[in-house]
């Protein structure tokens, strides 16, 4: 279930999922959207076109800035889901446009890496 719509949107793709929190200044590349950091689970990954689910952001305020950086550069998810708004997704991600939803902690388990999803008026559903 949908707790909050932090920035509206629609956005159908498919899930990239992480359980660790991302900063985005430090762990992706915001010109190719690629997680650099060799210690996180999604090291290697691409957040491009993906609908990115993770716990929170982390991190410096300017990963805001990497965030919409990503969406100039054409390497943005199409969407996040995140358990709890952090400042800095919230901020990067109405910067960008691009839709962040919080979600309650048995929709979060409920969502798998690979599933494809659409997030819209109606909450989440699964395609």
């Amino acid at each position: 279930m949908i707790l909050k719509r932090i920035v509206s949107g629609n956005a159908k793709g498919k899930i990239l999922k992480s359980s660790k929190p991302i900063n985005f200044l430090g762990a992706v590349d915001n010109k190719t959207g690629i997680v650099r950091d060799s210690a996180h689970d999604l090291f290697g990954k691409s957040l491009k076109d993906s609908i990115l689910v993770f716990p929170h952001g982390a991190g410096s305020s300017v990963g805001a800035y990497t965030i919409y950086s990503l969406k100039s550069e054409g390497a943005a998810p199409k969407a996040m889901v995140c358990l709890k708004a952090d400042l800095t997704v919230a901020s990067g991600c109405a910067l960008a446009n691009i839709p962040l939803v919080v979600v309650d902690e048995s929709e979060y388990n409920s969502l798998k890496s690979g599933d494809m999803i659409e997030i819209g008026g109606k909450g989440i559903s699964r395609i």
